[in-house]
């Protein structure tokens, strides 16, 4: 007779094949061992020096950035805790569209030092209550570092845009931040609304072309399709536009019918009243003035034919969310129920033929940036640091308060954080002093990024700033520690607001945790699984 043993405990609870860990050893250090390797991985890529990633997706797709939040995305985090940080960065980039290194990075770091004072002997509860009370005071000194009279700024002042936008900027593509911050800050500037708080990202739109540099890419006033005309019409000048959702074609009946056909002229009058019928339609939108067509499905060749007869355009744009844009780009300042072009014209672009929608006098409503590089992972590359500068815009229309970079800011952070926790009495102050402490891998990270010595860059920062120099931050061209707001390095406000509050959120979130208990994975297809034939956006 085999002797089985009862399951006991928590065992005897639960299904069989469930995980459970508890206890400090198990699930704490575990969760934050978890998190530090995520952030080490981020953290590399912090500044305009970072390190790129080379990430191959579960598609087999090649991404090549130093873009934290397209890192994380694509890594596919599967551990219950190092996920709380991916959602931190993803909060972080949907909020502000910049500063997911530093929230994740930061949150991996005060983690790491909560680690150390859990090994020394504190109870996580007493960690959290002091990160709480930190990242308050931080946030209050946050706010006394914003440069005086940044809180007014004129967004459609190029000078102005180009000197908030470049820092983000600059830290995706350094040495380009000049050339890249023209191109954005004018297509934001084109298309910002009468109250620059409605600011829509999905206004600037970038179209990449392989072929050619940087130098090469211009800006479109509309739009840029991928893609050919239809017909024989490449090129047409202040036209109306009719668009169809459906597409342009003769339609099946719903019921099923037999016709009967008994002679020769039957057959014949039967496919003239189908021509008869195709024509009418055509003629009808060519009379009401239109002399383009845009279909959001396919072009019947009979349609074509008409279309070609009458002298009228046809383009397809399969993509619906495509559709909307291009409706928005061809509104007519006159309420009208046709849309408006300036132009559209078929043109060549290094080997790619595009159809450009030109729409200058119709309320700028849509802008594109054209890219050009010499492969599509530069391409990406550069698609992801025009949409950090756009982002940038929406937020500084929203708050332009400016606070210094360089490593300015976080470096006065971690003095003053360190001075107010001297004065806290419990094992509060220590956990506050290693969130002061947490501060200092931001200028650390930077400085071995650009192949410094991280230890000289940080001591001679504290020197300056306790002889009350606040804005001296790191010249990471010139490997030395200067004033930052002479070479018009700054940061968003908004963007450290919340970088460090959602960092401080997520690392209080994991340290709460005591226990994990996960049950057995259910079989079958994974569920998270997008549906298939959606478009990229």
């Amino acid at each position: 007779m085999g002797f089985s043993m009862q399951p006991y405990g928590i065992q005897s609870m639960l299904k069989e094949g469930h995980k459970h860990l508890s206890g400090l050893d198990e699930a704490v250090l575990k969760n934050i061992d978890a998190c530090k390797q995520l952030s080490t991985i981020t953290r590399t890529s912090l500044g305009p020096n970072g390190m790129n990633k080379m990430v191959i997706n579960h598609l087999d797709k090649l991404f090549v950035t130093n873009d934290a939040a397209t890192i994380v995305n694509e890594l596919e985090v599967q551990h219950p805790a190092a996920k709380i940080l991916v959602l931190a960065g993803k909060a972080q980039q949907e909020e502000i569209g910049d500063g997911a290194n530093l929230a994740i990075s930061f949150a991996g770091e005060i983690l790491q030092n909560a680690d150390e004072l859990i090994r020394m002997g504190l109870h996580p509860s007493e960690i959290i209550s002091g990160y709480n009370k930190s990242i308050d005071k931080a946030i209050e000194i946050l706010g006394e570092l914003v440069e005086p009279g940044s809180e007014n700024m004129d967004v459609r002042n190029k000078e102005e845009v180009i000197f908030r936008m470049k820092a983000a900027v600059a830290s995706k593509q350094f040495g380009q931040e000049d050339v890249l911050c023209n191109l954005i800050s004018e297509a934001c500037i084109q298309v910002c609304p009468k109250n620059p708080a409605n600011f829509n990202v999905d206004n600037v739109r970038v179209a990449k072309l392989v072929g050619g540099g940087l130098n090469n890419s211009s800006i479109v006033h509309g739009m840029v399709l991928k893609g050919d005309t239809v017909g024989t019409m490449k090129r047409v000048e202040k036209a109306k536009v009719a668009v169809f959702v459906g597409g342009v074609d003769t339609s099946a009946t719903e019921t099923k019918g037999t016709v009967l056909i008994h002679s020769a002229e039957q057959l014949e009058n039967y496919a003239k009243t189908e021509e008869a019928k195709v024509e009418e339609l055509i003629k009808a939108v060519a009379d009401s003035g239109a002399k383009v067509i845009v279909s959001g499905a396919a072009v019947g060749e009979m349609a074509l034919h008409f279309c070609e007869r009458y002298k009228l355009m046809v383009l397809k744009i399969s993509s619906k969310f495509e559709l909307r844009r291009f409706c928005r780009t061809t509104v007519h300042p006159v309420p009208d129920d046709l849309g408006y072009v300036d132009s559209i014209s078929v043109e060549e672009i290094g080997g790619t033929r595009v159809t450009v929608v030109r729409n200058e006098e119709g309320g700028n409503s849509v802008c594109t940036v054209v890219l050009r590089g010499s492969t599509d992972s530069i391409l990406d590359d550069l698609e992801r640091a025009v949409d950090d500068g756009v982002n940038t815009y929406k937020a500084m229309c929203r708050d332009s308060r400016i606070v210094p970079g360089g490593a300015a800011t976080e470096i006065e952070l971690a003095k003053r954080l360190r001075e107010f926790s001297f004065k806290e009495t419990g094992l509060d102050q220590y956990a506050i002093a290693k969130f002061a402490e947490s501060f200092e891998m931001i200028p650390k990270t930077l400085a071995e990024n650009a192949g410094l010595n991280a230890m000289e860059i940080i001591s001679s920062l504290y020197a300056d700033h306790a002889s009350g120099n606040t804005k001296v931050g790191i010249d990471l061209v010139e490997g030395v520690c200067k004033d930052v707001s002479t070479l018009n390095i700054w940061d968003l406000y908004v963007t450290k607001f919340f970088a460090l509050k959602y960092a401080a959120d997520a690392a209080c979130t994991v340290l709460r945790v005591d226990q994990i208990i996960m049950s057995k994975p259910a079989g079958g297809p994974r569920r998270d699984a997008a549906p298939g034939g959606m478009d990229e956006d």
